[in-house]
Parts: structure tokens; sequence; C-alpha cells
């Protein structure tokens, strides 16, 4: 591994760290992790005194953009790793946490490191999406003691974004859709962006249909809400990656794991729309990591058209 220097960490950070490590354990190393949007993020090397060493990941709100919501995410993150201490859902274990960057140079975490990598290819994709699946129900039916905060939603049917070359007609049908008041539902815990791009699988190299998850991270935005919600965004997500049809199949999966859903395909088809409709906005931020991962094919054109294919899809499909 070809770390960068621990001067890529600011010293201020670097030392807060340091504070938070086992006697005789220093910093020895620093490598930029690549992917988030949000937040920048860095797996550091530990040394101990007798030459062994272990991983932490440090993250940190440097961007001015995000900095107005850094402290609420990270407040929610250490609470969602603390809560999920005690269950088997694979999350990172909370080493320490500076939301307000009191010690830090920036608003920052520090977690533990999982194995596992993101996959994004679509080679295997359909015994990953029978995991992801399994993993979100098992995400669902965590049980707080305390309620995290209602889910919010920022898109309006007046900021939508219709791809270029996208059937008028049909988009404008979906934001009529989003119009209308949200469903009822039964709120379940909710992680409100698990996607192929949060989870982290071991995948052997001769049979990528025997991968298994082995983390699930990004908890920066725990909230409560309806199922669909969640089971809606890692759908788009699909649809976008691997093409339509594997978004559209998401919520079946979720189902054949034993997933409960909205009761009818109205309040279901709000929820599916909703989220694709948010994507539109994020087209050009969600794209860059996926190329930047090796999905170069996936030029913002190409995920617009997709999404314009799925947003169809939804709204032809029975019932």
């Amino acid at each position: 591994m070809n770390h960068e220097g621990t001067a890529t960490v600011r010293p201020s950070t670097l030392a807060w760290v340091g504070r938070h490590l086992e006697a005789g354990e220093r910093v020895v190393g620093a490598e930029a992790l690549h992917g988030g949007i949000t937040a920048e993020m860095r797996r550091l090397v530990i040394g101990a005194r007798d030459g062994r060493t272990r991983d932490l990941v440090l993250r940190s709100y440097v961007d001015p953009f995000y900095l107005e919501n850094a402290e609420d995410g990270l407040i929610g993150e250490a609470g969602a790793l603390t809560l999920l201490a005690g269950t088997g859902v694979p999350a990172p274990s909370l080493v320490a946490v500076d939301p307000t960057a009191a010690q830090c140079a920036y608003p920052s975490l520090l977690m533990t490191h999982l194995a596992g990598r993101t996959v994004l290819d679509d080679r295997g994709v359909e015994a990953r999406v029978r995991l992801l699946a399994r993993q979100l129900v098992a995400i669902h039916a965590v049980r707080p003691a305390e309620r995290p905060g209602e889910y919010t939603t920022l898109t309006t049917a007046d900021t939508v974004v219709v791809p270029k070359g996208g059937d008028a007609d049909v988009w404008a049908a979906a934001i009529e859709v989003i119009r209308r008041p949200a469903p009822p539902y039964e709120g379940r815990y909710l992680h409100r962006d698990f996607q192929p791009g949060n989870v982290l699988f071991d995948v052997p190299s001769s049979h990528p249909e025997g991968a298994r998850i082995t983390g699930v991270i990004d908890w920066a935005g725990p909230c409560w809400g309806p199922a669909d919600l969640d089971v809606a965004h890692c759908s788009v997500n699909l649809a976008l990656l691997h093409g339509p049809v594997w978004g559209l199949g998401f919520a079946g999966a979720y189902e054949e794991a034993g997933g409960v859903l909205a009761a009818s395909g109205s309040e279901r088809l709000y929820w599916r729309v909703r989220d694709a409709l948010a994507a539109s906005e994020e087209v050009r931020s969600v794209s860059q990591p996926w190329r930047e991962a090796g999905r170069t094919e996936l030029t913002t054109r190409a995920v617009e058209d997709r999404l314009d294919a799925y947003v169809t899809a939804l709204m032809d499909a029975p019932g």
C-alpha cells in the first residue's frame, strides 16, 4: 500500500487521534479513501511498539458546502454506530467524535476499519442483490430504545431535473405523484443511504457468486421512516449502476428476504418515484465516483438515460 504522509492529516487532528489510541500506539501512515461525496475519508495506519499495525478510518468534513450539516451528521453517525454495536449489523465501531471541531481542524469522526471492498461491477450482481436485500431487512429490524429523528426529503416537484431527451409526459406524471401527501406508514430504523457504494463485500475472485457482506458504512443519516424509502433508494442506485431491471426487482428481493413494504401499489409507487426523482438532481455527483471506481462507461449522459428508462418503467408498471 502506498501511504500518503501523515502530514495529509492536520496536526491538531493527528493529536486528537493520538489521544484515543492505546498506550504505545501512533499514526504511522495515512491513505485517502475514494468514493465519498460529502466528507474526506482517510484510512489511518496505527503502529504499536511491537511492530504490529491496525487500521482506523477518519471522516472529516472539509468542504465548506457540507460544513453546515457536519455537526448533525457526525452526531447521528456516532449514535448509529453506538446503537449498532449491540446488533448483528456489521457496522464500524465508534472510537471518538468531534462534531464541532473543538479539538480537530475540521469536524471529525474516528472509527474502526472494516474488511472488504465496495463492488460496483455487473459480474455477480444477482447474488449481491440478494445479499443487499437480506442486509436491509436486518437493518430495518433494529429497534432503538430512542428513535432517531423523522426522515426528511429535500426534492420537491419544482426541483426535479428532467433528463435531456426524457419523455416530458412521463416525467410530468411522475412529478404529479410526489405532489401528493406522503402515504401513512409503519416506521422503521432507516440507514437512508443504503446502496452498493456503502456496502463492503468479500468476493472470491474465482467465484463472485460466493460473495458475502463484511460491512455497512456511512451512517451519517439514520432516521425513522418507511422501509419503502430505503428500498426505493437502493433500487434507483441499482438501476443506475446495473440497469433498470435490477432496480425494478429489488423490492421483490427485499420481500423474499422477509421485508414488509407498503400494502398498496400506489403507496409503493409514491416512495419509488420520490427517490428516483431525487436522483435527477444528483446524477453528476453520483456518477463521478462510479467512474473513478472503474465504471468509466457510466458518463453523466449514460446515467441520465438509465434514470429516464427507470422512471418510465415505474410509471408504466401495472398497479
